[in-house]
């Protein structure tokens, strides 16, 4: 078995070198050349989404044998130096060796603190496609910038942004519209101006206290507005949030406002849209909105203040 393991490699890396002058480095080269271990300390901002990187080269197409020996058998990740293989030479990640014990899960054997050097290398020679590739990505990334690359590719799909339950849809932005209008239901708008009502019967009641999402159509994109009860310290509160169906730059690009009163009192908010790659709970633990404590809101809805009846009026426009 140790003979297999390590001839396999072997030949694989000969084959490797007569089509990659990478290796004919390496062969020169007495020492170890160990790519970084931490993945943010690789700068690939050069390669997202760079038409660039579609030059033909000899060693982007990666066979299916290649992948599976960068595969972890226990958790089928790819894996990242330091890659450890037992005496045997069946290989781990780093993540999963102190899960299996210093046991290889392969053979049983111990594990010891064995590098697989040339594996290691093989991985520094190879360029991917994106996994996005489906989604429009282009990029062919060096293999071990490919986990930063993907955390931050501009074509990665969004979470649906429907705050009323844990909702795992996922998608362009196209296809997310068309999920919240016929599966959850929302309130459809177009124009960049609203005048919403929020009404609960019984305001004392926080838990669960989240209003229909409202999608607005304007400027050729999209917003949602959300209106929702939460408790702030001791103090149940209310908060009004816009947030925008797209990445963070082009967010920048819009602002808001949103304004709540009555009894001749008003408080007034602006901001700008928060990108839907933030969740929703992320944008409401910021206080990133327009926040009314639980009094002023009944003081603003009048009557007898057992009842909320909040009218809330808003305007989105682009920036120039």
């Amino acid at each position: 078995m140790e003979y297999l393991a390590h001839a396999g490699i072997n030949n694989f890396m000969k084959g490797m070198a007569t089509v990659n002058p990478y290796f004919d480095d390496l062969q020169c080269q007495p020492e170890v050349v160990i790519p970084p271990q931490n993945e943010d300390c690789t700068d690939i901002g050069e390669h997202m989404n760079d038409p660039v990187q579609q030059t033909s080269k000899s060693n982007v197409t990666v066979s299916s044998s290649v992948r599976e020996l960068l595969e972890c058998p226990v958790c089928l990740n790819a894996m990242y130096p330091p890659i450890h293989q037992c005496s045997n030479g069946h290989t781990l990640c780093s993540s999963c060796k102190p899960r299996v014990h210093n046991r290889c899960p392969t053979c049983r054997h111990e594990l010891g603190n064995i590098r697989c050097l040339a594996l290691e290398k093989v991985a520094a020679s190879l360029e991917l496609p994106c996994k996005y590739q489906s989604f429009g990505c282009i990029g062919i990334i060096p293999y071990y910038s490919k986990l930063k690359h993907e955390s931050q590719c501009s074509f990665r799909p969004y979470n649906c942004p429907y705050a009323g339950s844990e909702c795992t849809v996922i998608g362009d932005i196209p296809y997310l519209v068309a999920h919240l209008k016929d599966d959850h239901k929302v309130d459809m708008h177009v124009g960049s101006t609203f005048n919403h009502r929020y009404v609960k019967s019984n305001p004392h009641e926080v838990e669960n206290a989240t209003w229909m999402l409202t999608v607005f159509s304007c400027f050729g994109q999209y917003f949602c507005l959300h209106f929702e009860a939460f408790q702030l310290g001791v103090a149940p509160v209310y908060i009004a949030f816009l947030r925008f169906m797209g990445d963070d730059e082009t967010a920048k690009n819009f602002s808001y406002s949103l304004e709540v009163g009555g009894n001749g009192r008003k408080l007034i908010w602006q901001g700008v849209p928060r990108s839907i790659r933030d969740s929703h709970r992320k944008v409401r633990d910021s206080f990133d909105g327009l926040i009314i404590q639980r009094n002023m809101s009944l003081f603003f809805s009048g009557g007898d203040r057992k009842e909320l009846k909040l009218r809330v009026t808003g305007r989105i426009w682009k920036e120039q």
